[in-house]
């Protein structure tokens, strides 16, 4: 008899309560940046987003929201946040991105 078989015969007020969460959280509070091998690179000669085609595709393609925007032109990297996935700089179109090994 497997473990599965017996929790189908239980009810569920007997089986054991899965994971408790002490308090409500966001992500926030979960810095993940130290798990990259790879951190982005800005290519400050390359003007970032000047090109309307180009404009923040980095910035919302991010799937960790680690691109901050400061000025309308200007992007740094949230390095608490970014996992190294290296979309960034797969899909700017000015490849003014790059990875580099940590």
């Amino acid at each position: 008899m497997t473990i599965q078989d017996e929790y189908r015969k239980k009810g569920w007020k007997d089986l054991p309560p899965g994971g408790i969460v002490d308090r409500p959280a966001t992500a926030r509070d979960y810095k993940t940046g130290t798990w990259r091998a790879f951190r982005p690179i800005r290519n400050k000669d390359k003007k970032i987003c000047q090109n309307p085609e180009a404009c923040l595709v980095c910035w919302i393609l991010c799937p960790d929201a680690a691109i901050i925007r400061v000025e309308p032109n200007e992007l740094e990297f949230d390095m608490d946040y970014c996992k190294g996935c290296g979309v960034c700089a797969l899909e700017c179109p000015l490849k003014a991105i790059e990875m580099e090994q940590e």
